[in-house]
């Protein structure tokens, strides 16, 4: 029984989110509460599994319930809300908090896209909590460095990120270096019609321009790709990327480590790879093939993860050489002379 709880003021909102959970015999509506104060007592209370959480709400909007709960009371949040082009900056400053992800309010009417969507979200949460591992990443032999390659190739830096990657990732993009000789792919768990949004939040402070990948982009020296589909991002033999399905049984869509896997089999000059704050064990295993492959790998530390989960698997399987706290990740992907900083 999934417990989940509802944090919205408004009545309307409220009555469609509870005739989309009755729908579910194995969803349980532990409480309703109208306020972000409210939701952060009840929290501490009577912690649910899942809260649908609201943005804009008297006396503590859902920003500040998502961060104080993140603190106090820690449990999965969904993002609910009515617009999410009017609430642009408090959705990723709340999913920088540890919101998991965002979604529409379904209208209290038949709208049966809308409510199977919700459900979709719901059910992908439910499936990540109930288990702390994934399906096993396809193992992939690191290919050999090809010399008379790798002088062709921009120096590559790599990025996977869930909970509390936004503000992870507008930390780092708002100092890098403006002449940097990188190229930049980025992985963050969102839902693609959320991506666009993000890529332009990103924007706003971030030293370099910031786009959504699309099929046949290469990495470019100075631009940051950011996966922008429900389906994974590879990167293929001849160094372009592109979308696929496959593997389709990957809760997290798209994957990090479906992208560094590829990264690790086709781009022939090693680089840097980083997993940053999430819930759940994406990234380790492919973070774990880029170092077997002669890449500097780094995962966040704990101090300043959000949820420490992802850079921690990586950790545990030995895949991370470095262990640095966000403050000082922009600095360590700094260019030096002969290689990556050591």
């Amino acid at each position: 029984m999934l417990k989940i709880a509802i944090a919205n003021d408004t009545e309307i909102a409220i009555a469609a989110l509870r005739r989309t959970l009755a729908t579910q015999p194995d969803y349980q509506l532990l409480w309703v509460a109208r306020t972000g104060t409210e939701a952060v007592a009840q929290c501490a209370q009577q912690r649910p599994d899942l809260i649908l959480m609201d943005m804009n709400m008297p006396e503590l909007d859902g920003v500040g319930a998502t961060r104080t709960i993140m603190q106090q009371s820690p449990c999965a949040i969904l993002i609910v809300t009515a617009s999410i082009s009017a609430n642009t900056d408090k959705v990723f400053e709340a999913m920088g908090h540890g919101a998991l992800d965002v979604v529409k309010t379904p209208p209290l009417g038949s709208d049966p896209r809308a409510v199977a969507f919700l459900l979709a979200k719901i059910a992908t949460q439910a499936k990540l909590l109930g288990s702390a591992t994934q399906p096993a990443a396809r193992p992939v032999s690191p290919v050999p460095p090809a010399v008379p390659n790798r002088s062709k190739l921009p120096r590559l830096i790599v990025i996977g990120a869930s909970t509390g990657g936004p503000k992870a990732l507008q930390h780092i993009f708002s100092q890098l270096p403006t002449d940097t000789d990188a190229a930049f792919i980025v992985v963050q768990h969102i839902d693609q019609q959320f991506a666009a949004g993000l890529v332009d939040w990103l924007n706003q402070s971030s030293t370099l321009p910031v786009a959504l990948a699309k099929n046949g982009n290469r990495p470019t020296t100075g631009k940051i790709l950011v996966a922008g589909s429900n389906d994974h991002l590879i990167l293929r033999p001849n160094h372009t990327l592109r979308y696929t399905q496959h593997p389709v049984d990957y809760p997290h869509r798209p994957s990090v480590d479906v992208l560094f896997q590829s990264v690790a089999q086709h781009w022939r000059r090693p680089g840097q790879a980083i997993v940053l704050t999430g819930m759940g064990r994406d990234g380790a295993a492919g973070l774990a093939q880029l170092r077997s492959a002669g890449w500097q790998t780094l995962a966040e530390s704990a101090e300043s993860c959000v949820v420490f989960g992802m850079p921690k698997a990586a950790i545990s399987q030995n895949a991370a050489a470095h262990v640095l706290p966000l403050s000082q990740i922009a600095a360590w992907l700094a260019p030096v002379r002969g290689g990556p900083q050591m």
